[in-house]
């Protein structure tokens, strides 16, 4: 179990998991998730940590294969200018590993905005909280659960 499961579980959210092998060498998870479960990977979604006008870290929810543009974060998020959060604070943040970083579950409860496009997709994939392990759910439950927004944030 992992604390992503756990607040699913707690609050009766219909999910599925699914799990593969990771290979400690790939560090492109999200696109590895999506080759070793056979998912298109416009339906897998990776949790990337942001520091929002220097001293705020929020959440961004985007496809894997996507870029995410760090002015339409810091614009959707209401601030001024985004940059990526280092290793050791996504991870001191969020309680997770790089790589197994869920949106869900997360130490300190964050601004989160996911992509738009995942409203349009009857389900995606998430990390569940470790490497080699993603939660299937919609979108929508998503956004609720994290009290979240959504924007278009690709670049």
């Amino acid at each position: 179990m992992t604390p992503a499961i756990d607040l699913l579980k707690q609050h009766n959210i219909s999910y599925t998991l699914h799990e593969y092998s990771h290979d400690p060498g790939n560090r492109a998870y999200g696109i590895e998730a999506a080759a070793k479960l056979g998912i298109d990977e416009v339906r897998v979604f990776k949790t990337l940590i942001v520091s929002l006008d220097e001293h705020d870290l929020a959440v961004a929810v985007i496809p894997v294969a996507a870029m995410l543009s760090m002015k339409l974060v810091a614009r959707a998020l209401g601030g001024k200018k985004a940059v990526m959060a280092t290793q050791a604070q996504a991870e001191r943040s969020s309680g997770y590993v790089l790589g197994g970083i869920s949106p869900l579950g997360q130490k300190r409860r964050l601004k989160t905005v996911i992509d738009a496009g995942a409203l349009a997709l009857p389900s995606i994939f998430i990390s569940a909280g470790r490497r080699g392990l993603e939660i299937e759910l919609t979108a929508a439950d998503l956004m609720r659960l994290v009290d979240g927004t959504s924007a278009d944030l690709a670049q």
